[in-house]
């Protein structure tokens, strides 16, 4: 079923975006350093995935579940797509991440007997 990955990636990256909007942890808290964090992990990795493909050591498989465009020899439409999603993925779960550690912090510092939520 060609567009299927493409179709998951983007619906999980949809799901991680109404997370993010919820609790404001990277894009609604500040879209624009935001933005420019995925695309220079994006550009980092596609540089990677470039010196990959040039050494031979990537190679695109045959799948019906890729669209079936490539944007270069062995990379396919979704692999940008998918970098994208996973830099936005690392920014919003390492945002979580500090914000737990500084509730925790926050939690254990209240005085005791406080009402603290």
């Amino acid at each position: 079923m060609p567009g299927l990955y493409l179709g998951a990636i983007l619906l999980s990256a949809a799901g991680v975006a109404l997370l993010d909007r919820r609790w404001s942890l990277a894009g609604w808290r500040s879209p624009v350093r935001t933005g420019v964090a995925v695309a220079i992990g994006t550009g980092f990795f596609l540089a990677w995935d470039a010196a990959g493909i040039a050494a031979s050591v990537f190679v695109k498989g045959e799948s019906p579940l890729l669209i079936g465009i490539d944007l270069a020899p062995h990379l396919p439409l979704e692999e940008p797509l998918f970098l994208a999603f996973l830099c936005y993925l690392a920014l919003v779960s390492w945002a979580a991440a500090l914000r737990g550690v500084e509730r925790r912090t926050t939690d254990a510092s209240a005085p005791a007997g406080s009402d603290r939520e």
